[in-house]
């Protein structure tokens, strides 16, 4: 893809904006269509692979429309009532965040087999060999149930190619990963080679966020009540991170907002590539759970690094699915990067080589 001179920017997840602030969004948003439209062409070339990916990866949904991928709706209730997680078709993210914020519950559950099963069908239907990128096993057993449903179609077709991979990557860094598995299929490789592909690469998306509080957390059993109210009483804030299975890891508590914001923008600095290896800048992405005045500071600073005036930056709001557990507040900086796996420790380095992997 080109570097491109404005940013690829989904609506604005926040409903309180100074008067600049909202002449900057109309801006953004008025060159959205554009934009993705000139990733679109950039991107979905004709391709030998079909690739289907999923709500989790909190696509700015001018951008999936722009990749041409099928996307996996994952659902969640709320007040009894049981949502498609649409990219904020059916609710916009300010109205849900306001209702977690009034104390409503959202609640998740992994996707069943049957409803892989009807999306897979289609696809053998159809008959292109295809590639699932799906939301990872480190947060969710929905890949499980995927791989199931796989199976059944392989039974039914035996001669279509399809595949289940684990993206290892929550939230945008997923769309990150997607964008450019678009971008290779369309460069000609064959289904089995963006496996192969998608299983090295997945490793160099990092992801850095900070919540507001650990209400959500604590109310999905992540950590311990008295934790949460510690941790709001102080003014903790964490830094998180996620490992190489997926799995959310903490890096760091900072004393304040502030702090942790700028702990974010450490690990980018230390970690950030840039246009190593190629003369056009991979995207970041950031996202936020309406916290759009962080989002745009994150923006505002890594715009500020070295190479990075100009880079294209993909704005989103994390999607339900994974907001029912982070609460309103979440903000992220995703970016390709480093291979992960030089910063596993050597016992960790050990244990994947027991397991036979790289």
């Amino acid at each position: 893809m080109s570097s491109t001179q404005t940013d690829v920017r989904a609506v604005p997840d926040s409903g309180a904006t100074a008067p600049a602030a909202d002449a900057a969004d109309s801006a953004d948003n008025a060159q959205a269509s554009q934009e993705a439209a000139r990733l679109g062409r950039a991107y979905h070339r004709k391709a030998s692979v079909n690739i289907i990916v999923d709500s989790c990866a909190d696509f700015a949904p001018e951008v999936a429309d722009a990749l041409g991928v099928e996307v996996v709706h994952f659902t969640y209730v709320m007040s009894g009532q049981e949502y498609a997680d649409d990219l904020w078709k059916t609710m916009s993210a300010k109205e849900f965040y306001d209702r977690m914020r009034a104390g409503e519950v959202a609640t998740t559950s992994a996707v069943t087999p049957g409803h892989y099963l009807e999306v897979f069908e289609r696809a053998a239907e159809e008959g292109t060999p295809t590639v699932y990128l799906a939301f990872t096993r480190g947060l969710s057993s929905s890949v499980d149930a995927a791989r199931q449903a796989a199976d059944m179609v392989r039974e039914s077709h035996p001669d279509f190619e399809i595949y289940v991979v684990d993206n290892v990557c929550p939230s945008a860094a997923a769309e990150l990963l997607a964008i450019e598995a678009v971008r290779q299929a369309a460069n000609g490789l064959t289904a089995k080679e963006l496996v192969a592909w998608v299983e090295e690469a997945r490793y160099y998306v990092h992801g850095y966020f900070t919540l507001e509080s650990f209400d959500a957390l604590a109310r999905g059993g992540r950590i311990p009540p008295a934790a949460a109210t510690v941790g709001g009483k102080l003014d903790i804030k964490p830094e998180l991170s996620y490992d190489t299975n997926g799995a959310l890891t903490l890096r760091g508590m900072c004393r304040g907002r502030k702090k942790a914001l700028r702990a974010i923008l450490a690990d980018f600095k230390a970690n950030y590539l840039g246009a190593e290896g190629g003369d056009e800048k991979l995207p970041i992405g950031i996202v936020s759970a309406d916290a759009e005045k962080d989002a745009r500071w994150l923006a505002d600073q890594v715009r500020r690094e070295p190479g990075c005036a100009d880079v294209p930056i993909i704005y989103s709001s994390v999607g339900p699915v994974i907001g029912a557990h982070v609460g309103p507040g979440m903000v992220a900086l995703l970016f390709w990067g480093k291979d992960r796996r030089e910063a596993l420790s050597f016992t960790d380095r050990i244990a994947r080589r027991v397991k036979g992997e790289k």
